[in-house]
């Protein structure tokens, strides 16, 4: 048997997948949008400490700058600010005396440019701004820079995402805890019925009637079913053991006195006729037998290999001409009307033969002293195949049929095992066909009806 996931694993996974993903969609998210304010956070800093710098540049001529102004350059957003400024004719003024250089040629009509560079080889993000402006007699278009380490604004987006994460993962990680509690306290009535067919014996066949989820009535209504089909399997089992060994008990001893009366023969004239006697008892004794398995094999559910489309004409004609010649030996005439048109059945061919053959000989073991006449016709009715053996024998009472389509059944003395009608029964049962019995103006007929398929294909 092959092993899978515990369905309580199979239901966590479930559960916790799609929240696992959603968990991490949004972390991306928060990820990607902390990023997207940190940045305009820090550009609007940048900025605002440029119009100080640049407002008090053009006040101090570059010497000094305000308490308020350094305080924004040594603390913006977390992180040290540094500038430089140069004025129109590209003399330096005042801070740093190498800004970091814009990737790409800035347009010379850009007040600010915003741009990312690299400034001592560290990451930067930085900001050009043009004002125009007097300082110390000298009025033009003046150049402020100002920047700053793009590591500050990397760990402020991690003090702000860090935490979301941090609650996500222990959000996650407690549901999971009361999924997989929570899922093992629902299976429980699983467990319980585990328990409580593990704890059956082997011959307790009886449905399961405790109380169960919603969810596995249909399981254990199919597992219902295969126990009652399982016991009707063995009831008849037992019963045809029964029947069986009921029925072969008394041939079986006929056998065994025989052959004991043919050892205790005086003479060799005596022993031949016992010896007569013994053959014919011990074919009667297989006979029986062989009705018997042929009884259960009708009864039983057809394996696929026995199941096929056959021609039923083509089965008919052979058996027919075996069968005149029995007919003829015991001074019966048999005749045979079989239809022209072409007839397709599907179920056992060997069953739809013995039935035929039971109610041929059946017509021959019990049409009594003044039987003559043995008729076989078949028909295609509609939406069927009709077979019909008709004698001119004594017939049976219609009080008796149904007494005489049960097992072992003898109307009247007879030689026979009585398990003619009923193996006919059983086969034409086995296809969804029916067994029809009735006394008519020419005598006993049995009628056989099977249902039609479609016409079988060449190969």
């Amino acid at each position: 048997m092959n092993n899978s996931l515990s369905l309580r694993a199979r239901l966590t996974l479930l559960i916790l997948g799609p929240l696992i993903l959603v968990a991490a969609l949004v972390g991306v998210w928060a990820y990607f949008d902390a990023q997207n304010n940190a940045g305009d956070r820090f550009d609007r800093s940048l900025l605002s400490t440029a119009l100080a710098i640049s407002r008090d540049t053009a006040v101090t001529g570059g010497d000094a700058l305000s308490e308020e102004t350094r305080d924004l350059i040594r603390d913006t957003s977390g992180g040290a600010v540094f500038y430089h400024v140069f004025a129109p004719d590209g003399v330096f003024v005042t801070g740093y005396a190498t800004p970091p250089v814009p990737p790409n040629v800035v347009p010379p009509d850009a007040t600010q440019t915003y741009y990312d560079a690299i400034y001592r080889g560290e990451p930067v993000r930085a900001l050009r701004f043009s004002q125009s402006t007097s300082i110390d007699g000298v009025t033009g278009l003046f150049t402020f820079t100002v920047w700053q380490q793009t590591a500050v604004r990397d760990g402020f987006v991690r003090s702000r995402t860090g935490p979301v994460f941090l609650i996500i993962a222990s959000m996650i990680g407690a549901l999971a805890l009361f999924v997989w509690f929570g899922v093992a306290r629902g299976l429980a009535p699983l467990t319980d019925l585990e328990s409580a067919i593990a704890r059956r014996s082997s011959s307790d066949l009886s449905p399961i009637k405790r109380r169960i989820p919603q969810e596995v009535v249909g399981i254990v209504g199919r597992f219902n079913d295969l126990v009652a089909e399982l016991s009707r399997t063995f009831d008849a089992k037992d019963a045809f053991i029964s029947d069986a060994a009921h029925q072969l008990r008394n041939p079986i001893a006929g056998v065994m006195s025989l052959a004991d009366s043919v050892a205790n023969a005086k003479t060799f004239e005596d022993a031949m006729v016992r010896s007569e006697d013994l053959r014919d008892a011990a074919r009667d004794a297989g006979q029986l037998a062989n009705n018997l398995l042929t009884l259960e094999r009708a009864r039983a559910t057809p394996a696929a290999a026995q199941v096929q489309t056959f021609d039923p004409i083509a089965i008919l004609k052979p058996l027919v001409a075996s069968f005149t010649e029995t007919a003829r030996q015991m001074g019966v005439t048999f005749e045979a009307v079989l239809t022209d048109d072409k007839i397709s059945l599907t179920g056992d061919p060997v069953m739809f033969e013995q039935a035929i053959l039971n109610m041929l000989n059946n017509a021959l073991a019990h049409g009594g002293t003044d039987l003559s006449v043995v008729v076989l016709r078949t028909q295609r009715s509609s939406g069927s195949f009709d077979v019909a053996v008709t004698d001119n024998g004594v017939g049976i009472a219609a009080k008796d049929f149904e007494r005489a389509l049960g097992r072992f059944s003898q109307i009247g003395p007879s030689a026979g095992s009585g398990l003619g009608l009923p193996i006919a029964q059983a086969v034409l049962e086995s296809v969804g066909g029916k067994i029809r019995l009735s006394n008519t103006e020419d005598g006993f007929c049995v009628l056989m009806t099977f249902p039609l398929t479609a016409s079988p294909q060449p190969l």
